[in-house]
Protein backbone atom coordinates (compact mmCIF):
# COMPACT_ATOMS: atom_id res chain seq x y z
CA UNK A 1 0.00 0.00 0.00
CA UNK A 2 1.79 3.10 -1.18
CA UNK A 3 0.16 5.39 1.36
CA UNK A 4 1.26 3.23 4.28
CA UNK A 5 5.00 3.29 3.61
CA UNK A 6 7.21 5.14 6.10
CA UNK A 7 10.59 4.85 7.69
CA UNK A 8 11.86 2.54 4.97
CA UNK A 9 15.07 4.43 4.35
CA UNK A 10 13.85 6.14 1.18
CA UNK A 11 15.39 9.53 0.50
CA UNK A 12 13.24 10.99 -2.28
CA UNK A 13 16.02 11.44 -4.82
CA UNK A 14 13.74 12.28 -7.72
CA UNK A 15 14.78 14.93 -10.25
CA UNK A 16 14.10 18.44 -8.86
CA UNK A 17 11.87 20.82 -10.75
CA UNK A 18 12.74 24.50 -10.82
CA UNK A 19 9.86 26.88 -10.08
CA UNK A 20 9.23 30.18 -11.80
CA UNK A 21 10.52 33.04 -9.73
CA UNK A 22 12.40 30.78 -7.31
CA UNK A 23 16.15 31.08 -6.77
CA UNK A 24 18.29 28.21 -8.03
CA UNK A 25 18.47 25.44 -5.49
CA UNK A 26 14.95 26.00 -4.20
CA UNK A 27 13.20 23.09 -5.85
CA UNK A 28 10.38 20.71 -5.14
CA UNK A 29 10.63 17.00 -5.80
CA UNK A 30 8.01 16.04 -8.40
CA UNK A 31 5.08 13.86 -7.50
CA UNK A 32 4.86 10.36 -8.82
CA UNK A 33 3.65 6.86 -7.97
CA UNK A 34 5.80 5.11 -5.40
CA UNK A 35 7.74 8.27 -4.58
CA UNK A 36 10.13 7.70 -1.69
CA UNK A 37 9.93 9.69 1.50
CA UNK A 38 12.31 12.53 2.22
CA UNK A 39 14.29 11.20 5.15
CA UNK A 40 17.37 12.56 6.95
CA UNK A 41 17.29 10.42 10.11
CA UNK A 42 16.50 6.71 9.90
CA UNK A 43 14.45 4.95 12.60
CA UNK A 44 17.73 3.63 14.04
CA UNK A 45 19.07 7.16 14.42
CA UNK A 46 21.46 7.20 11.46
CA UNK A 47 21.92 10.58 9.78
CA UNK A 48 21.63 10.00 6.03
CA UNK A 49 22.83 12.45 3.44
CA UNK A 50 20.44 14.10 1.01
CA UNK A 51 22.07 16.63 -1.33
CA UNK A 52 18.78 18.37 -2.12
CA UNK A 53 17.58 18.87 1.45
CA UNK A 54 20.75 18.86 3.58
CA UNK A 55 21.42 22.57 2.82
CA UNK A 56 18.08 23.50 4.37
CA UNK A 57 19.11 22.20 7.80
CA UNK A 58 22.84 22.89 7.72
CA UNK A 59 22.39 25.38 10.58
CA UNK A 60 21.00 22.68 12.90
CA UNK A 61 24.05 21.95 15.04
CA UNK A 62 24.26 19.86 18.22
CA UNK A 63 22.65 22.56 20.37
CA UNK A 64 19.66 22.81 18.05
CA UNK A 65 19.29 19.03 17.92
CA UNK A 66 19.11 18.81 21.71
CA UNK A 67 16.56 21.64 21.68
CA UNK A 68 14.41 19.69 19.22
CA UNK A 69 14.72 16.62 21.45
CA UNK A 70 13.47 18.72 24.37
CA UNK A 71 10.53 20.03 22.33
CA UNK A 72 9.48 16.53 21.31
CA UNK A 73 9.70 15.26 24.89
CA UNK A 74 7.85 18.22 26.40
CA UNK A 75 5.05 18.05 23.85
CA UNK A 76 4.56 14.34 24.49
CA UNK A 77 4.43 15.08 28.22
CA UNK A 78 1.78 17.74 27.62
CA UNK A 79 -0.24 15.22 25.64
CA UNK A 80 0.05 12.51 28.29
CA UNK A 81 -0.90 14.94 31.07
CA UNK A 82 -3.90 16.30 29.16
CA UNK A 83 -5.10 12.76 28.47
CA UNK A 84 -4.81 11.98 32.19
CA UNK A 85 -6.76 15.15 33.03
CA UNK A 86 -9.55 14.04 30.72
CA UNK A 87 -9.64 10.57 32.25
CA UNK A 88 -9.88 12.19 35.68
CA UNK A 89 -12.88 14.27 34.65
CA UNK A 90 -11.08 17.62 34.41
CA UNK A 91 -11.49 17.91 30.63
CA UNK A 92 -14.51 17.03 28.57
CA UNK A 93 -12.44 15.72 25.65
CA UNK A 94 -8.85 15.64 24.38
CA UNK A 95 -7.42 14.87 20.91
CA UNK A 96 -4.09 13.04 21.50
CA UNK A 97 -1.11 13.68 19.23
CA UNK A 98 1.01 10.77 20.45
CA UNK A 99 3.39 9.74 17.67
CA UNK A 100 2.99 12.94 15.65
CA UNK A 101 5.39 15.12 17.64
CA UNK A 102 8.10 15.35 14.95
CA UNK A 103 5.66 16.51 12.28
CA UNK A 104 4.48 19.32 14.53
CA UNK A 105 7.82 20.39 16.00
CA UNK A 106 9.79 20.18 12.75
CA UNK A 107 7.28 22.33 10.88
CA UNK A 108 6.51 24.80 13.68
CA UNK A 109 10.17 25.52 14.41
CA UNK A 110 10.68 26.38 10.74
CA UNK A 111 8.17 29.26 10.91
CA UNK A 112 8.85 32.95 11.41
CA UNK A 113 6.98 34.94 14.02
CA UNK A 114 5.03 36.81 11.34
CA UNK A 115 3.81 33.66 9.61
CA UNK A 116 0.23 32.75 10.51
CA UNK A 117 -0.95 29.26 11.44
CA UNK A 118 -4.40 27.79 10.84
CA UNK A 119 -4.62 24.39 12.50
CA UNK A 120 -6.94 21.52 13.23
CA UNK A 121 -7.73 20.47 16.80
CA UNK A 122 -4.70 18.15 17.08
CA UNK A 123 -1.84 20.64 16.62
CA UNK A 124 -1.33 21.33 20.32
CA UNK A 125 2.40 20.82 19.81
CA UNK A 126 2.41 23.60 17.23
CA UNK A 127 0.56 25.80 19.73
CA UNK A 128 3.26 25.13 22.32
CA UNK A 129 5.99 26.05 19.82
CA UNK A 130 4.14 29.26 18.91
CA UNK A 131 4.14 30.30 22.57
CA UNK A 132 0.49 29.69 23.47
CA UNK A 133 -0.02 29.73 27.25
CA UNK A 134 -0.39 26.19 28.56
CA UNK A 135 -3.72 26.85 30.26
CA UNK A 136 -5.06 28.43 27.08
CA UNK A 137 -4.48 25.15 25.23
CA UNK A 138 -6.99 23.50 27.56
CA UNK A 139 -9.75 26.13 27.88
CA UNK A 140 -11.93 24.84 25.06
CA UNK A 141 -11.53 21.23 26.16
CA UNK A 142 -12.49 22.14 29.73
CA UNK A 143 -15.55 23.97 28.44
CA UNK A 144 -14.79 27.32 30.02
CA UNK A 145 -14.30 29.30 26.80
CA UNK A 146 -15.42 29.31 23.20
CA UNK A 147 -11.81 29.71 22.08
CA UNK A 148 -8.51 29.33 23.83
CA UNK A 149 -6.38 32.38 23.06
CA UNK A 150 -6.05 35.65 21.17
CA UNK A 151 -4.83 34.58 17.71
CA UNK A 152 -2.99 37.83 17.07
CA UNK A 153 -0.70 37.52 20.09
CA UNK A 154 0.93 34.36 18.70
CA UNK A 155 -0.12 34.48 15.02
CA UNK A 156 -2.03 31.24 15.31
CA UNK A 157 -5.76 30.88 14.92
CA UNK A 158 -7.61 28.90 17.55
CA UNK A 159 -8.17 25.24 16.59
CA UNK A 160 -10.77 24.47 13.95
CA UNK A 161 -13.14 21.62 14.77
CA UNK A 162 -14.91 21.57 11.39
CA UNK A 163 -12.77 19.20 9.33
CA UNK A 164 -10.75 21.04 6.69
CA UNK A 165 -12.38 24.46 7.10
CA UNK A 166 -9.08 26.01 8.24
CA UNK A 167 -7.59 25.46 4.78
CA UNK A 168 -10.03 28.03 3.37
CA UNK A 169 -9.17 30.46 6.16
CA UNK A 170 -5.46 30.04 5.44
CA UNK A 171 -5.88 30.57 1.71
CA UNK A 172 -7.94 33.71 2.30
CA UNK A 173 -5.35 35.04 4.71
CA UNK A 174 -2.61 34.26 2.19
CA UNK A 175 -4.50 36.26 -0.44
CA UNK A 176 -4.42 39.16 2.02
CA UNK A 177 -0.65 38.73 2.46
CA UNK A 178 -0.27 38.82 -1.30
CA UNK A 179 -2.36 41.97 -1.58
CA UNK A 180 -0.28 43.63 1.16
CA UNK A 181 2.96 42.79 -0.63
CA UNK A 182 4.39 41.09 2.47
CA UNK A 183 6.64 38.02 2.50
CA UNK A 184 5.03 36.19 5.40
CA UNK A 185 3.28 32.86 4.81
CA UNK A 186 0.03 31.22 5.91
CA UNK A 187 0.39 27.60 7.00
CA UNK A 188 -2.56 25.27 7.45
CA UNK A 189 -2.48 21.89 9.17
CA UNK A 190 -4.97 19.07 8.57
CA UNK A 191 -5.14 15.30 8.62
CA UNK A 192 -5.42 12.69 5.90
CA UNK A 193 -9.19 12.48 6.38
CA UNK A 194 -9.58 16.18 5.61
CA UNK A 195 -8.22 15.68 2.08
CA UNK A 196 -11.58 14.14 1.18
CA UNK A 197 -13.45 17.27 2.30
CA UNK A 198 -14.66 19.77 -0.26
CA UNK A 199 -13.21 22.66 1.73
CA UNK A 200 -9.66 21.41 1.15
CA UNK A 201 -10.21 21.03 -2.59
CA UNK A 202 -11.74 24.50 -2.80
CA UNK A 203 -8.86 25.98 -0.84
CA UNK A 204 -6.30 24.41 -3.18
CA UNK A 205 -8.20 25.63 -6.25
CA UNK A 206 -8.02 29.24 -5.02
CA UNK A 207 -4.45 28.89 -3.78
CA UNK A 208 -3.28 27.58 -7.15
CA UNK A 209 -5.35 30.03 -9.18
CA UNK A 210 -3.94 33.08 -7.41
CA UNK A 211 -0.53 31.57 -6.52
CA UNK A 212 -0.82 32.72 -2.93
CA UNK A 213 1.80 32.13 -0.20
CA UNK A 214 0.23 29.22 1.66
CA UNK A 215 1.62 25.87 2.78
CA UNK A 216 -0.79 22.95 3.03
CA UNK A 217 0.64 20.66 5.72
CA UNK A 218 -1.11 17.29 5.77
CA UNK A 219 -0.31 15.01 8.70
CA UNK A 220 -1.06 11.61 7.23
CA UNK A 221 -1.53 9.65 10.46
CA UNK A 222 -3.23 6.82 8.54
CA UNK A 223 -6.59 6.92 10.29
CA UNK A 224 -9.51 9.30 9.66
CA UNK A 225 -11.21 8.39 12.93
CA UNK A 226 -11.85 4.69 12.20
CA UNK A 227 -11.30 4.64 8.43
CA UNK A 228 -7.83 3.84 7.03
CA UNK A 229 -6.22 6.22 4.59
CA UNK A 230 -5.97 3.49 1.94
CA UNK A 231 -9.78 3.47 1.73
CA UNK A 232 -10.11 7.11 0.75
CA UNK A 233 -7.04 7.39 -1.45
CA UNK A 234 -5.50 4.85 -3.81
CA UNK A 235 -2.57 7.16 -4.50
CA UNK A 236 -0.20 8.94 -2.18
CA UNK A 237 -1.87 12.02 -0.74
CA UNK A 238 0.94 14.24 -2.01
CA UNK A 239 -0.04 13.24 -5.54
CA UNK A 240 -3.53 14.68 -5.08
CA UNK A 241 -2.10 18.19 -5.05
CA UNK A 242 -0.72 17.71 -8.56
CA UNK A 243 -4.21 17.81 -10.00
CA UNK A 244 -4.57 21.34 -8.66
CA UNK A 245 -1.22 22.44 -10.09
CA UNK A 246 0.38 22.58 -6.65
CA UNK A 247 3.90 21.14 -6.19
CA UNK A 248 4.17 18.66 -3.35
CA UNK A 249 6.66 17.07 -0.99
CA UNK A 250 6.33 13.72 0.75
CA UNK A 251 8.33 13.55 3.95
CA UNK A 252 8.91 11.06 6.75
CA UNK A 253 6.72 12.69 9.39
CA UNK A 254 8.55 10.94 12.24
CA UNK A 255 11.84 12.55 11.20
CA UNK A 256 11.95 16.00 12.80
CA UNK A 257 14.92 17.13 10.69
CA UNK A 258 13.40 16.07 7.38
CA UNK A 259 10.10 17.77 8.26
CA UNK A 260 11.96 20.98 9.08
CA UNK A 261 13.84 20.85 5.78
CA UNK A 262 10.69 20.24 3.74
CA UNK A 263 8.82 23.03 5.52
CA UNK A 264 11.67 25.47 4.98
CA UNK A 265 11.67 24.66 1.26
CA UNK A 266 7.93 25.31 1.04
CA UNK A 267 8.13 28.52 3.08
CA UNK A 268 11.00 29.89 1.01
CA UNK A 269 9.15 29.08 -2.18
CA UNK A 270 6.08 30.97 -0.93
CA UNK A 271 8.12 33.98 0.22
CA UNK A 272 9.64 34.36 -3.24
CA UNK A 273 6.37 34.34 -5.13
CA UNK A 274 6.35 30.64 -6.01
CA UNK A 275 2.85 30.06 -4.67
CA UNK A 276 1.48 27.19 -2.59
CA UNK A 277 3.10 23.88 -1.68
CA UNK A 278 1.51 20.70 -0.35
CA UNK A 279 3.47 18.67 2.23
CA UNK A 280 2.42 15.15 3.14
CA UNK A 281 4.06 14.21 6.44
CA UNK A 282 3.71 10.44 6.73
CA UNK A 283 3.32 9.67 10.41
CA UNK A 284 1.04 7.61 12.64
CA UNK A 285 -1.57 8.23 15.31
CA UNK A 286 -0.38 6.02 18.15
CA UNK A 287 -3.35 6.79 20.36
CA UNK A 288 -7.09 7.21 19.84
CA UNK A 289 -8.67 9.79 17.56
CA UNK A 290 -9.92 11.49 20.72
CA UNK A 291 -10.34 10.27 24.28
CA UNK A 292 -13.89 9.23 23.27
CA UNK A 293 -12.49 6.74 20.75
CA UNK A 294 -11.38 3.12 21.16
CA UNK A 295 -8.87 2.32 18.39
CA UNK A 296 -8.63 -1.35 19.38
CA UNK A 297 -12.02 -1.83 17.72
CA UNK A 298 -10.67 -1.08 14.25
CA UNK A 299 -6.86 -1.18 14.37
CA UNK A 300 -4.54 -4.20 14.30
CA UNK A 301 -2.15 -4.33 17.26
CA UNK A 302 0.64 -5.46 14.91
CA UNK A 303 0.32 -2.20 12.99
CA UNK A 304 0.79 -0.23 16.18
CA UNK A 305 3.86 -2.30 17.05
CA UNK A 306 5.40 -1.68 13.63
CA UNK A 307 5.02 2.07 13.96
CA UNK A 308 6.31 2.11 17.54
CA UNK A 309 9.67 1.09 16.08
CA UNK A 310 9.64 4.38 14.10
CA UNK A 311 8.85 6.56 17.14
CA UNK A 312 10.04 10.15 16.56
CA UNK A 313 11.50 10.61 20.06
CA UNK A 314 13.36 7.30 20.05
CA UNK A 315 14.76 8.27 16.66
CA UNK A 316 16.28 11.58 17.72
CA UNK A 317 17.54 10.02 20.96
CA UNK A 318 19.34 7.39 18.89
CA UNK A 319 20.89 10.13 16.75
CA UNK A 320 22.04 12.05 19.83
CA UNK A 321 23.46 8.84 21.26
CA UNK A 322 25.43 8.19 18.05
CA UNK A 323 26.85 11.71 18.35
CA UNK A 324 27.77 11.23 22.02
CA UNK A 325 25.30 13.90 23.15
CA UNK A 326 22.75 11.75 24.99
CA UNK A 327 24.24 12.16 28.45
CA UNK A 328 22.47 11.40 31.73
CA UNK A 329 22.62 15.12 32.47
CA UNK A 330 20.83 16.02 29.24
CA UNK A 331 18.13 13.41 29.76
CA UNK A 332 17.53 14.56 33.32
CA UNK A 333 17.42 18.19 32.22
CA UNK A 334 14.84 17.42 29.54
CA UNK A 335 12.78 15.26 31.91
CA UNK A 336 12.79 18.03 34.54
CA UNK A 337 11.56 20.53 31.94
CA UNK A 338 8.80 18.16 30.82
CA UNK A 339 7.69 17.55 34.40
CA UNK A 340 7.66 21.28 35.16
CA UNK A 341 5.53 21.96 32.08
CA UNK A 342 3.13 19.17 33.08
CA UNK A 343 2.76 20.63 36.58
CA UNK A 344 2.03 24.06 35.12
CA UNK A 345 -0.49 22.57 32.70
CA UNK A 346 -2.30 20.67 35.47
CA UNK A 347 -2.36 23.67 37.82
CA UNK A 348 -3.66 25.90 35.05
CA UNK A 349 -6.45 23.42 34.33
CA UNK A 350 -7.51 22.72 37.91
CA UNK A 351 -7.47 26.40 38.90
CA UNK A 352 -9.21 27.67 35.79
CA UNK A 353 -12.19 29.78 36.91
CA UNK A 354 -15.64 28.99 35.59
CA UNK A 355 -17.10 31.72 33.38
CA UNK A 356 -19.94 33.88 34.62
CA UNK A 357 -23.33 32.78 33.19
CA UNK A 358 -23.90 35.99 31.21
CA UNK A 359 -20.55 35.67 29.41
CA UNK A 360 -22.26 33.31 26.98
CA UNK A 361 -23.68 36.41 25.27
CA UNK A 362 -20.31 38.06 24.73
CA UNK A 363 -18.66 38.13 21.30
CA UNK A 364 -21.65 36.58 19.50
CA UNK A 365 -21.99 39.66 17.29
CA UNK A 366 -19.51 42.44 16.60
CA UNK A 367 -22.25 45.08 16.86
CA UNK A 368 -25.38 45.47 19.05
CA UNK A 369 -28.19 43.06 18.27
CA UNK A 370 -31.68 43.58 19.67
CA UNK A 371 -32.61 39.90 19.30
CA UNK A 372 -29.63 38.85 21.42
CA UNK A 373 -30.21 41.70 23.87
CA UNK A 374 -33.73 40.40 24.56
CA UNK A 375 -32.38 36.93 25.23
CA UNK A 376 -29.80 38.31 27.63
CA UNK A 377 -32.46 40.33 29.45
CA UNK A 378 -34.69 37.27 29.83
CA UNK A 379 -31.81 35.16 31.09
CA UNK A 380 -30.72 37.90 33.53
CA UNK A 381 -34.20 38.03 35.04
CA UNK A 382 -34.31 34.23 35.17
CA UNK A 383 -31.06 34.11 37.15
CA UNK A 384 -32.28 36.88 39.45
CA UNK A 385 -35.36 34.81 40.32
CA UNK A 386 -33.16 32.48 42.35
CA UNK A 387 -32.02 35.32 44.60
CA UNK A 388 -28.52 35.81 45.97
CA UNK A 389 -27.00 32.39 46.81
CA UNK A 390 -24.90 34.04 49.52
CA UNK A 391 -28.06 35.08 51.37
CA UNK A 392 -29.80 31.72 51.04
CA UNK A 393 -30.51 30.01 54.42
CA UNK A 394 -28.20 27.16 55.25
CA UNK A 395 -29.61 23.67 54.78
CA UNK A 396 -30.55 21.79 57.88
CA UNK A 397 -27.54 20.06 59.36
CA UNK A 398 -25.08 22.11 57.34
CA UNK A 399 -23.85 24.06 60.34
Amino acid sequence: MSTDEAGQGGTGTGRPVENAGIPAGNSVTPAGPGRNLIQLITPSGERVSHPEFDPWVQDIADEQLTSLYEDLTVIRRIDVEATALQRQGELGLWPPLLGQEAAQVGSARALRDDDFVFSSYRENGVAYCRGVDLADILRVWRGTAASGWDPYTVNMATPQIIIGAQTLHATGYAMGIQNDGADSVAVTYFGDGATSEGDVSEAMVFAASFQVPVVFFCSNNHWAISEPVRLQSHVQLADRATGFGIPSLRVDGNDVLAVMAATRVALDRARHGGGPTFIEAVTYRMGPHTTADDPTRYRDANELEDWAAKDPISRIKALLDRKGLLTDQLQQQVQDKADAVARELRAGCINMPDPEPLEVFKHVYSSPNSWLDRQQDHYTRYLASFGDPAEAPAEEGAR
